[in-house]
């Protein structure tokens, strides 16, 4: 009888959990980004240990690409390196200016209006 290979790519697709392969997607791109990073600036590992305070063993641990980074790592990274690992645009559903002293209805009307002309952003309601 022929015995059937058991690789752990074929374990993986039958056992694999989604949110463990974004995980891991994720952190690769991450450490993928401070590798670059690294390269850009000629820095090594431990050049960018010493720049964190942080042991060389630890960061090499956290570049391996299966660590779990935390937030705080990653910041201490991106604080180091001078970039964004992460960039997450806020929802924005308002937004919120001075318009100035408004006397009535149709002073406001104008400001609106003239704030609206002026910044060419009439996506955003105008909250009162």
């Amino acid at each position: 009888m022929k015995k059937s290979k058991n690789t752990i790519s074929s374990w993986l697709k039958e056992h694999g959990d989604s949110e463990i392969d974004k995980f891991v997607e994720k952190n690769l791109a991450i450490t993928e980004k401070v590798r670059l990073a690294l390269d850009t600036k000629g820095w090594s590992k431990g050049d960018l240990a010493k720049a964190m305070d942080k042991n060389p063993s630890e960061v090499t641990k956290w570049l391996s690409g299966m660590h779990n980074l935390t937030l705080k790592s990653i910041i201490k990274m991106e604080q180091a390196l001078g970039i964004d690992l992460i960039h997450c645009e806020p929802i924005k559903e308002f937004e919120y200016v001075f318009l100035g002293m408004i006397q009535n209805d149709s002073d406001f009307n104008q400001k609106k209006k003239d704030y609206i002309d002026a910044t060419e952003m009439s996506e955003y309601p105008v909250a009162m």
